[in-house]
């Protein structure tokens, strides 16, 4: 159960998200060129981050994003103003990867960009602590890159984006239930991934 001051804090973040979209349909509805330019301030850089989440590398999450504004300045008319807006604008963007990385293919699809993700290791004044975060970071990303479509895009809103659990239910439009088990099993297949791959180089090091 959340403490109350936890509660507050996810419900004041709501209400200004709530108010930040208000805000971005009423300019897109008076002015189409200044409601893009405040979606695109307000809503790039996590798109893009999201897109590379799932995507795994930044020319094809670039051109996810790039696609996904383009659509949304396309489509907009067609915008029903009674829905929520960000979960309409994650769905184009959510439908753009999944093409993405049907075009490219599974063999492709093995690589995810840690650095732009900010999980690339810091440095310390210990080279051998250094490699090791290294290698734990990248072990993490061939697991990431093993995972379904659909493990991949919750991970990265929860853990690299830090969405609610209320958030990711509209974002995704299901129950907050189904985003708690469909998370804790990504994260449990995550992990088998990660085992995996902490075993087997064991074994090519104790082979040396």
């Amino acid at each position: 159960m959340r403490a109350p001051e936890e509660v507050q804090i996810v419900t004041d973040k709501q209400s200004a998200s709530k108010d930040l979209d208000g805000r971005i349909l009423r300019t897109l509805m008076e002015n189409r060129k200044s409601g893009m330019d405040l979606l695109a301030r307000t809503y790039y850089r996590k798109a893009y981050g999201i897109a590379l989440g799932i995507v795994g590398n930044r020319d094809d999450a670039l051109d996810v994003t790039q696609e996904t504004f383009i659509r949304i300045q396309k489509s907009f008319d067609t915008f029903d103003r009674k829905r929520e807006f960000f979960p309409w604008f994650y769905t184009i963007l959510s439908n753009l990867c999944r093409t993405s990385l049907s075009r490219r293919g599974k063999a492709a699809s093995r690589e995810v960009d840690f650095e732009t993700l900010q999980l690339s290791a810091k440095a310390t004044n210990n080279p051998e602590t250094e490699m090791l975060m290294k290698e734990r970071l990248q072990h993490l990303r061939e697991a990431l890159s093993a995972l379904s479509f659909e493990d991949r895009e919750i991970i990265t809103l929860k853990t690299f984006h830090e969405f609610s659990y209320d958030q990711i239910a509209k974002t995704l439009k299901i129950p907050r239930g189904t985003v708690m088990s469909r998370l804790y099993y990504a994260r449990k297949r995550l992990a088998e991934h990660m085992n995996a791959s902490d075993s087997s180089n064991s074994k090519h090091t104790g082979a040396i």
